[in-house]
């Protein structure tokens, strides 16, 4: 296939754009995705290895519903799960939206620059600066 052709055939992926910029973005992100779904996996595997581990008698008590325990374990952590989502989401938006209304900024921009104003700005790290000296920044007081 040659460079200068209309399409370009990445991995079964045809782009009708072939604009660089966006398939770095898309495959930057994909990446990024794919690593930390890993991690969320790899770390809910080891954290559940490591309890059935421990007590291997209350894990399995927690995996099947009894008579004395009618919910199972995972149900229980499930519906935790998804109430304290719920809970996390609606209480971010609440907070967004107070600052909102309270700063009576009308688009993002306005917000950006209210913000920009109210907070100092970050300054740039100079590419030819010397190394950080650590010692002097965790120094105690």
């Amino acid at each position: 296939m040659d460079r200068n052709s209309k399409y370009t055939r990445i991995s079964c992926i045809t782009l009708s754009d072939p604009d660089p910029n966006k398939f770095v973005i898309f495959s930057g992100a994909a990446f990024l995705t794919t690593v930390a779904s890993a991690g969320m996996i790899a770390g809910f595997g080891s954290t559940l290895a490591l309890a059935k581990k421990k007590s291997p008698n209350w894990f399995n008590k927690g995996v099947m519903a009894t008579a004395a325990v009618p919910e199972t374990g995972a149900s229980l952590a499930l519906r935790a799960l998804g109430w304290g989502s719920l809970y996390a989401w609606c209480g971010v938006g609440l907070l967004s939206f107070t600052l909102w209304k309270a700063m009576g900024v009308h688009s993002f921009m306005e917000f950006r620059q209210t913000m920009q104003s109210i907070f100092p700005s970050v300054p740039k790290n100079d590419v030819n600066s010397d190394t950080t000296d650590w010692d002097a920044i965790f120094k105690s007081k």
